[in-house]
């Protein structure tokens, strides 16, 4: 019978090794890491029932590292205690401390105009002046961005502000700045992280969830056209199964470069094996159902004639779809999905905008 794994950790109290000393006294130690530009909260909850433990100042400083003893501890950085409770009875002493990168980091309102630069030397200069390093996804490191304003606005709201726009997320850990695509999981060097394999020896508890992900055919943003109050739109691609950015836009420009943004990233991300496998699974369960009278027959034949298919395209079709690979799937819609070849659909009335195609008459 194989045991299971004992849960170590080691803590230190403004460099002075504090482990030994609440051994006994240790009733939880919780750690939430938040995504994005949230600091990391550390809960600790303390047995003081001799009334022994000294309350620990604000503003000292925790080094948290925890694991299981046959694998080694996990250093999860330095955190600021902010908070201090005892309660009783029982009496009970509880830390509350947040990741030490986001305290007192990107302070203040600035105002500058960023002018033909790319989102990389953004987020390069903004980590320079607060003393971080910048680690860059590299399909966002490249995004050039015409012009954008941070207008009496903090380094903190901007970054915000900068990955609603592309579909990214900014966080601080372990003295870097990160910029990240949504979605990816990223060590804090920017390296993927490694796959898990959980198994029920790891954890007394469990919890697994999916979320289904659609095979998205366009991206619509939203502005605000202020001459007539009214929020507009810009579609690229079709509308069918457009995926909707959240944030409405200031202008029809900031609209256009984030739906931009957005295809381009569908397209050098490709679908995953999960995504094509269902895909497969609909078309060739789907196309039996279309067989469902003389009509829709006809109509099927008809468009196997105009289109060149051979008579028994209906007996090979849905070996052709199994027979396709994720790098076919890839290889297209690098073709296909061409940020530089995109054709936009502005709702409102836009300025500064010239049509590129004209309709006839």
């Amino acid at each position: 019978m194989n045991a299971y794994p004992k849960p170590s950790y080691h803590i230190t109290l403004d460099g002075t090794d504090i482990t030994p000393r609440i051994n006994g006294r240790l009733i939880s130690l919780t750690l939430r890491e938040q995504r994005g530009l949230e600091a990391d909260q550390l809960d600790i909850t303390l047995a003081d029932h001799d009334g022994q433990l000294a309350i620990p100042p604000r503003g000292a400083e925790l080094q948290v590292a925890f694991g299981w003893q046959e694998e080694g501890l996990v250093d999860k950085g330095r955190f600021t205690v902010d908070e201090v409770q005892h309660t009783g009875t029982p009496d009970q002493l509880t830390i509350r401390a947040r990741s030490a990168d986001m305290r007192g980091q990107l302070p203040g309102k600035r105002t500058q105009g960023w002018h033909d630069v790319t989102l990389g030397e953004i987020v390069t200069t903004i980590a320079g002046r607060n003393a971080l390093e910048p680690v860059v996804a590299a399909v966002l490191n490249g995004i050039r961005i015409g012009h954008i304003d941070q207008t009496d606005e903090s380094d903190l709201n901007f970054l915000t502000r900068l990955g609603e726009r592309y579909d990214a997320i900014a966080a601080i850990k372990a003295g870097r700045m990160l910029f990240t695509v949504a979605g990816q999981g990223l060590t804090a060097s920017g390296r993927a992280m490694p796959a898990i394999t959980l198994t029920r020896r790891d954890g007394d508890q469990h919890r697994y969830s999916v979320t289904d992900r659609d095979a998205y055919s366009g991206v619509k943003a939203y502005w605000n056209d202020t001459r007539g109050a009214e929020r507009q739109t810009v579609l690229a691609g079709t509308e069918e199964n457009a995926k909707q950015l959240r944030p409405t836009y200031a202008t029809e420009d900031d609209a256009i470069a984030a739906a931009r943004a957005e295809w381009q990233r569908m397209a050098e991300e490709g679908v995953t094996q999960d995504e094509m496998d269902r895909a497969k699974t609909y078309l060739t369960g789907a196309y039996p159902l279309r067989f469902d009278g003389n009509g829709p027959i006809a109509d099927i034949l008809v468009g196997m004639q105009m289109d060149g298919f051979p008579i028994d395209y209906p007996l090979t079709r849905n070996e052709k779809v199994e027979a396709v690979t994720l790098d076919d799937v890839k290889r297209v819609a690098g073709d296909l999905l061409d940020p530089d070849g995109l054709a936009f659909v502005v709702v409102g009335q836009p300025e500064g905008i010239e049509a590129t195609a004209q309709e006839s008459d």
